[in-house]
């Protein structure tokens, strides 16, 4: 019975060392001449590190013949690199005859750039397409540019260099600045070619992590009439300006209009006292006042039938 439970324990024991210690790894390693001692990969499972992230990146390395040792690689593994990534950049840029430290390639990974894409775009420059961009020549008429830029990535500014989306920018105002400069959008369409030169020569690429190659203007199409349409509503603006001072004076006569109908209506009540006033004092007799009396009912009847005549004229015409 006892010997039968030490071999069960021998075998979990067997079983736990291969599981636990990557044999296949460490035979692939020596197989490509790849010097890593079984205590290594180990360590590593000690240290929570997946021994198949290093090791066959570092088998590639020494196949393509470059110098990386172990340790590099497993520090930039623990400092949250792609290793992978890196060793296969530093293979291609090796092939392009581009220098590239494995420093430098760490650095760009851990910066968070794709550093494999990086290397790609030094060896095959990257054509990036601009929208349409909107600029207005000095007669008003609104161009619309669309331009073509040929960047290659620079590995030296490409760890704290602006991307692709600051490239964009400044093209897009340079375009504008260079058609807002131009006389008439004839002359834009004209000479398309221009505008790439002006905004070539502006070093649009300081301070990013590309260097721009060349710049073509790929279409331009004519749009608006910004001019028109500001004097339009610059003229619409000054007319509801005209009508509202308009309105103004208006209210203000208006205004006018009742305060002197406030004093007609004043002055009107004071009439029955001053008749009075006269009558009492002998100033006015009585035929005098009942021949006034007669002249108002007068032309009161008058106003009547000026009224009723106008009222038939006016069925008359319906």
């Amino acid at each position: 019975m006892l010997p039968i439970i030490l071999m069960g324990i021998i075998f979990l024991l067997i079983v736990l060392f291969f599981v636990f210690v990557p044999v296949g790894l460490w035979i692939s390693s020596m197989a490509a001449n790849v010097k890593i001692s079984i205590f290594n990969l180990i360590g590593m499972r000690l240290r929570r590190v997946t021994p198949s992230r290093i090791v066959i990146p570092l088998i590639k390395a020494t196949k393509a013949g470059l110098k990386i040792n172990i340790n590099q690689l497993e520090a930039h593994y623990l400092a949250g690199g792609n290793v992978d990534k890196v060793v296969d950049a530093l293979i291609a840029s090796e092939r392009a005859g581009i220098e590239l430290t494995f420093e430098k390639a760490a650095a760009i990974d851990l910066a968070g750039r794709d550093v494999l894409e990086a290397v790609k775009m030094s060896v095959n420059p990257k054509v990036i397409e601009t929208t349409n961009v909107s600029a207005v020549a000095k007669d008003g008429i609104e161009l619309l540019v669309k331009a073509r830029v040929t960047v290659r990535a620079d590995l030296e500014r490409l760890v704290g260099g602006a991307g692709e989306a600051t490239i964009l920018a400044r093209i897009g105002e340079g375009i504008v600045t260079t058609v807002g400069s131009a006389n008439s959008h004839k002359e834009v369409l004209e000479n398309p070619d221009d505008i790439s030169k002006r905004v070539l020569s502006k070093g649009l690429d300081s301070g990013t992590a590309f260097e721009i190659l060349s710049i073509d203007i790929a279409d331009i199409d004519v749009g608006r009439n910004i001019g028109a349409q500001l004097q339009s509503l610059q003229a619409e603006a000054d007319k509801n300006i005209a009508q509202a001072k308009a309105e103004e004076r208006r209210a203000m006569a208006v205004a006018k209009e009742q305060e002197m109908r406030a004093y007609v209506v004043e002055a009107e009540a004071e009439v029955p006292k001053a008749l009075a006033y006269a009558l009492k004092e002998g100033k006015l007799g009585i035929m005098d006042y009942y021949d006034m009396e007669n002249i108002k009912a007068d032309t009161q009847m008058r106003d009547k039938i000026a009224e009723k005549s106008v009222e038939e004229i006016t069925s008359g015409k319906e």
